[in-house]
């Protein structure tokens, strides 16, 4: 189900006009009040610290992997911030680790939502449409839309590999060759 998803948030990324999307985004990120974080790797965005929080809850990842004692010892609640900045960084370079491609490439920018509706209004917001997809990727302004109520760190590697694959080469792959790969990323993250 999981990968239908994903494949579903590539083909209705195929049918609205993005040329217009970062545009949008602007606009509907000026609009809000929005904090950000940088990392070697990303720029989260988010409206409240407490969306900062929860995320660095919500992501169980290291630069070992997975393991369930990362699932109690891995975040840092006086620093969700820090905490937060080495779980992504370490899943970024694991990502470009399993495509093997390495590079200092253009950050990424994570949009944080609390939930399904909060999600689904961004989307609208920017395509006109109703959400369908737990999480998506928008090449024209580099960013991962995701709901921190329903993300892992599998389907949040495999959108960052989107951003990976896109970014990495020259001229950008044709959407299934992408969508291969970053299946293919989400089925080796734990290895």
């Amino acid at each position: 189900m999981k990968k239908i998803l994903f494949f579903l948030s590539t083909v209705i990324m195929a049918f609205f006009p993005l040329a217009h999307a970062t545009e949008v985004q602007a606009k509907f990120t000026l609009k809000n009040t929005w904090q950000r974080v940088e990392t070697r790797h990303t720029i989260i965005q988010y409206q409240s610290s407490k969306y900062l929080v929860d995320f660095d809850d919500t992501i169980s990842y290291s630069a070992s992997g997975f393991s369930f004692g990362n699932l109690f010892s891995n975040s840092d609640a006086n620093n969700p911030a820090g905490s937060l900045a080495k779980k992504l960084d370490a899943l970024y370079e694991r990502v470009q680790h399993i495509l093997d491609m390495r590079g200092n490439l253009k950050k990424v920018r994570i949009n944080l939502y609390p939930g399904k509706t909060e999600l689904g209004e961004a989307y609208r917001t920017i395509t006109g449409q109703e959400c369908r997809v737990r999480a998506w990727y928008i090449f024209e302004a580099n960013t991962i839309y995701v709901n921190i109520d329903d993300i892992d760190a599998g389907m949040l590697a495999h959108e960052m590999a989107h951003s990976i694959i896109d970014h990495f080469f020259a001229v950008r792959p044709p959407e299934a060759t992408a969508e291969i790969l970053a299946v293919y990323v989400d089925q080796h993250l734990e290895d």
